[in-house]
């Protein structure tokens, strides 16, 4: 049901104006954050998953490479030292 009442209909149009300006503003501050963030982080240098796991895979490695060299040097220095 519609109301005639031209002070009603007024408030109705400045209250949805309102909103849409307010929705505007939120999308216009979320849009702004975004850009600011990319600048601020933007030149950092961020390794990817790929790099990191491929890194982490070789760290591994070669710690499992140390290991068995210091096995093997154990079993050098007590052949040695017999």
């Amino acid at each position: 049901m519609q109301s005639e009442n031209p002070l009603i209909a007024d408030f109705v149009k400045m209250v949805n104006s309102a909103a849409g300006t307010f929705a505007g503003a939120t999308r216009e501050a979320r849009d702004s954050a975004r850009e600011r963030f990319r600048e601020t982080f933007g030149g950092l240098d961020f390794v990817s998953r790929e790099e990191f796991d491929a890194v982490k895979a070789m760290a591994a490695k070669a710690r499992e490479e140390a290991e068995d060299m210091k096995i093997r040097l154990s079993a050098l220095e007590a052949k040695i030292g017999q």
